[in-house]
């Protein structure tokens, strides 16, 4: 199967509490970050045999994008779509031409959650988390925690958003499910976390 490594990735996913991971993907000499999605909250799955979500995005310009779901063995999506993306020429033997464009992809696929990120793969997730969980993808800056009403939980993109930007503070509170962290688009607004737990604690 081309995209055999998908379901290895999407365990490890699972086993290793992410919701969304990342890898570069390179084309016709166009560098791609490829963000990789689970069904989980507001992300849902349309193709019943679908594995995971795939979001491609142009790393010279993160707006352009494409999302397509996919399993072990193909991407689910409209040919046209997926060649006008990639801006492959309508040929006879374009049935080869997108069979080797899915080979290549699933040569890169990793195996296991990288644990090295660049900085733009690390943003385009956070951009993606943020839509996720309706907040503005602007929103990066961290000011506070809070203890959720009636035992309410944060929610899974909340969580992956703050291991990706507030690691230690995540960790401080990695086993209180109940407790959210709050962004603000005002850098002048984040606190460091000595002074979130400090607030927090009063």
């Amino acid at each position: 199967m081309l995209l055999s490594n998908l379901k290895e990735l999407k365990n490890d996913m699972v086993n290793k509490d992410w919701t969304i991971c990342s890898f570069i993907f390179e084309y016709k000499e166009i560098e791609y970050i490829v963000l990789v999605k689970r069904f989980v909250g507001t992300e849902k799955r349309e193709n019943q045999y679908a594995l995971v979500k795939l979001h491609f995005m142009k790393t010279n310009d993160l707006r352009d994008d494409m999302q397509v779901e996919a399993n072990s063995s193909r991407l689910i999506i409209e040919t046209q779509t997926l060649r006008e993306y990639f801006g492959i020429e309508y040929t006879d033997n374009l049935g080869n031409i997108l069979q080797q464009l899915t080979k290549r992809l699933g040569d890169v696929i990793p195996k296991n959650v990288p644990e090295c990120i660049s900085d733009i793969e690390r943003t385009a997730m956070v951009r993606s988390l943020s839509r996720s969980d309706s907040e503005d993808p602007n929103k990066i800056y961290c000011n506070k925690v809070k203890r959720n009403p009636n035992g309410g939980q944060r929610s899974v993109f909340n969580a992956d958003k703050t291991k990706l930007l507030r690691t230690s503070l995540f960790e401080y509170f990695r086993n209180e499910p109940n407790i959210s962290f709050c962004y603000y688009a005002d850098p002048a607004m984040e606190n460091d976390d000595k002074t979130i737990l400090r607030n927090f604690s009063k």
